[in-house]
């Protein structure tokens, strides 16, 4: 691999037929944020924050939380173990998601979350099925995991809302792929396909690809 991954990714993309070479042409360079040093258990902690809500609302959720330990920069598993129900209500965290989130940091406690070595050295499935073990962390979650701290190039997330709706407005499609329809459709994007799920997040900031009317086109 080349020291800039994303120029080849970016290069690979425009290749692959006219469609995507509009998209990338239109968002430019990929600017794809990672946090390569992040622990999985401290990446499934701050996943759970944002499950089910827009952005701001985990920001101020997770905000509430880390004000709770304003002397590092990140609790510990057995400091959020220690908090009660009503500590970590107030954050934000609904019952589910305090349940999930007790779970989270007795694994970590237990060694049945992997370390960052540890997670690195394992290919990706195996960690999804190890990691979606946990009580109320699907599939989606290790997926975003696997791309923003163990910097998986070639994740195709296609539970993703806005994988799937990008993909229905790159292809102009009536409606959104099903995952199981959507997956292959990555083939021709590997190995690059967490970079191509990146641009089509992006693909609404474009003004490109417009939705379409049901039944306009078909696949």
């Amino acid at each position: 691999m080349t020291s800039n991954p994303l120029k080849v990714a970016e290069a690979f993309l425009t290749q692959v037929d006219e469609d995507w070479q509009r998209l990338v042409t239109a968002v430019g360079a990929c600017t794809l944020q990672t946090h390569p040093q992040r622990q999985p258990w401290e990446a499934l902690v701050r996943a759970v924050a944002y499950q089910q809500l827009h952005a701001r609302a985990g920001d101020a959720i997770l905000g509430r939380l880390l004000r709770q330990f304003p002397e590092q920069p990140f609790p510990q598993p057995a400091q959020l173990l220690a908090l009660d129900d009503a500590a970590l209500q107030a954050c934000g965290f609904s019952t589910s998601k305090r349940t999930t989130l007790r779970t989270i940091a007795a694994a970590a406690l237990s060694g049945d979350i992997p370390s960052l070595e540890e997670a690195r050295a394992m290919q990706s499935e195996p960690l999804i099925q190890q990691l979606t073990s946990l009580k109320g962390i699907g599939r989606w979650t290790v997926e975003m995991i696997l791309m923003d701290c163990l910097e998986r190039m070639d994740i195709w997330p296609v539970s993703d809302y806005g994988v799937r709706e990008g993909y229905r407005r790159l292809k102009q499609l009536p409606q959104p792929l099903t995952p199981r329809q959507l997956y292959p459709q990555g083939d021709n994007l590997s190995p690059w396909r967490s970079i191509a799920a990146w641009y089509l997040w992006r693909l609404p900031e474009t003004g490109l690809f417009p939705a379409v009317a049901a039944g306009s086109k078909a696949l």
